[in-house]
């Protein structure tokens, strides 16, 4: 092999991966993102959203404003806990920064590259 070719890294057990889900006010949407990046994330997904909830439920959950955004974001299972309670934190504290967050277990990621990168494992890969 070349000096330059990638080797990879026998037996490594992978941390289960889960897809993360976070509604905020669209105002909110560039420092949820950039909080959301901070927990190593490699991978997520920004779109504004509307949907049917009535509006004291959406006063409840802290999103007052008319318009709101959804962030898609693949999450190792060892980083749900942390992050979560942060976002929780961050949801009671930041004016007009309520939310709410949710996990959904993905159930199969094929190809080691692609787990490598989602699950921002740097073990997956390793030069010599």
């Amino acid at each position: 092999m070349s000096e330059n070719t990638p080797t990879y890294v026998r037996n490594v057990a992978p941390a289960k991966l889960e897809l993360l889900i976070v509604i905020v006010n669209a105002s909110k949407l560039r420092y949820y993102a950039n909080l959301i990046q901070s927990a190593e994330i490699n991978m997520q997904i920004a779109t504004l959203v509307s949907g049917t909830s009535e509006r004291a439920i959406m006063n409840y959950l802290g999103l007052n404003q008319s318009s709101r955004a959804a962030i898609f974001a693949v999450i190792r299972e060892d980083k749900i806990k942390e992050l979560l309670e942060f976002l929780d934190t961050q949801f009671s504290t930041v004016k007009d920064g309520g939310g709410i967050a949710v996990t959904v277990p993905l159930s199969s990621i094929i190809g080691t590259m692609v787990y490598g990168f989602l699950s921002n494992d740097k073990r997956t890969v390793k030069d010599e």
